[in-house]
């Protein structure tokens, strides 16, 4: 599967319209799964409005001209990106939340290695991980050149702000690769943590 993800910022006067119109969008561009929804209270640098899409292929993403549709002038900002990857699932979720970030380019093979591990283990440890997947990006948009989404769907909200964020996997663990005061730290950039309701499965 090759997925597409973009995060919107828009004009609040102009947010019904745009959701109709990028929906529209999304259910005409080929895409076998698609998302287009408001994102909720709780997100940071995510966007007012959170698309996902799902291709079969690479080649039917290039064919289609979706991104035409963010050209609008009431979007005042889009961060995303595009990458190719396979889905694990386990159960059914509510709420799908994506986050994207970019590692330091000067980090080591390895190191890198043992971040992706790290994060790609985090189900194991949070039940209300209902399905995820970890991905490298092969192109970014917006301000931050993007290297990983990582992408889950969760049982509910609290779910995904109480035993994922407060899990000792998460603080104890994984964020010292996010944390300037460690000596570990890789990323250094603002990240884009995005989640809305989910009403059918995504990551399929």
């Amino acid at each position: 599967m090759f997925s597409v993800t973009r995060l919107l910022d828009v004009e609040e006067s102009d947010r019904e319209r745009i959701l109709a119109e990028i929906g529209a969008a999304a259910t005409s561009s080929g895409a076998v799964r698609t998302l287009v929804a408001p994102t909720l209270a709780g997100s940071r640098n995510g966007g007012d409005v959170l698309v996902h899409l799902r291709f079969s292929s690479e080649a039917d993403w290039r064919s289609c001209r979706f991104d035409d549709a963010l050209q609008d002038p009431a979007i005042t900002r889009v961060n995303g990106a595009a990458y190719p990857g396979v889905p694990t699932r386990r159960g059914d979720g509510t709420v799908y939340r994506t986050l994207l970030l970019r590692v330091s380019p000067d980090t080591a093979a390895d190191t890198v290695a043992r971040f992706e591990d790290e994060l790609a283990s985090m189900p194991r440890y949070v039940s209300t991980i209902r399905a995820w997947q970890l991905s490298r990006v092969s192109e970014a948009v917006g301000a931050t050149a993007w290297t990983h989404v990582f992408e889950q769907e969760f049982t509910d909200t609290a779910g995904l702000m109480g035993p994922y964020l407060m899990h000792p996997i998460h603080w104890a663990v994984v964020d010292r690769w996010f944390d300037p005061e460690t000596t570990e730290v890789i990323i250094r950039d603002r990240v884009c943590h995005s989640f809305c309701a989910l009403t059918a499965p995504i990551l399929t």
